[in-house]
This record gives C-alpha cells, structure tokens and sequence, in this order.
C-alpha cells in the first residue's frame, strides 16, 4: 500500500522560495517515474518537474532555472527546491510516483500514485 505524503507548502511574497518534500511508505524512491505537478484552479494538473528510471529530470519551462527536483535516498523523500517564486506558480502540489521503468521522459499518464497536495500561494 503507496502512501505519498506532501509538506512545505506555505504563503509567500514574489521572489521567494519554498521547500516541498514528498515522504512515501511502501515505496522506494529511485529507479522508476517520480515527480512534481502543479494545477491551479480552473486548470489541468501539469508536469513541474519529473525524473525517469536513469535519474535524468524534466522541467517545465516555466520552471527551467528556478526549480530543482532531488530525491534523497537516505531520508526516502523527493525534495522540490523552488526559487525566484511568481504569482503564477501559485498552485496545488502533487507528488507523484510509478513502478513505471520509462528510459524516456515520464508523463502524467505513467504515474499511478498521489499525495493530497501541498498549497504553494504566491501573492504580495
């Protein structure tokens, strides 16, 4: 039984940053499709940030430069640094994670297991 749990979303002001950590149970992170979406009210969950099997992340363009996902194998979590925070980023969180094995760029449909969210809010 996957749990994903998602934490660090908060308020911030414009240019800020935020720490969102996933911890799992059941789970293992490495080695297969894992990653971060976002969906804002009104509008369809998109990929952030995702890594494959071999570890090599995407990033959406609007977060090319700015975000950086990072599993920590130690702790079992999947970390997401986000820098440079705009009112745009403003959204819910997800952490996402698949016993999919993808050598190519992993996409929504390949993950099967989901946090709750976390809120990001970006406002002046």
């Amino acid at each position: 039984n996957v749990q994903l749990v998602e934490s660090g979303g908060d308020s911030v002001q414009p240019g800020g940053s935020l720490r969102l950590s996933c911890g799992a149970s059941g789970y293992k992170f490495g080695g297969y499709c894992m990653g971060w979406f976002r969906q804002a009210p009104g509008q369809a969950r998109e990929a952030i940030a995702t890594m494959n099997s071999r570890g090599v992340p995407y990033y959406a363009t609007s977060a090319k430069g700015r975000f950086t996902i990072s599993p920590d194998n130690a702790a079992n979590t999947l970390n997401l640094e986000m820098n440079s925070l705009n009112t745009e980023d403003t959204a819910m969180y997800y952490c996402a994670a698949s016993f999919s094995y993808m050598h190519r760029t992993c996409t929504l449909s390949d993950f099967t297991y989901w946090g709750q969210g976390t809120q990001v809010t970006v406002s002046s």
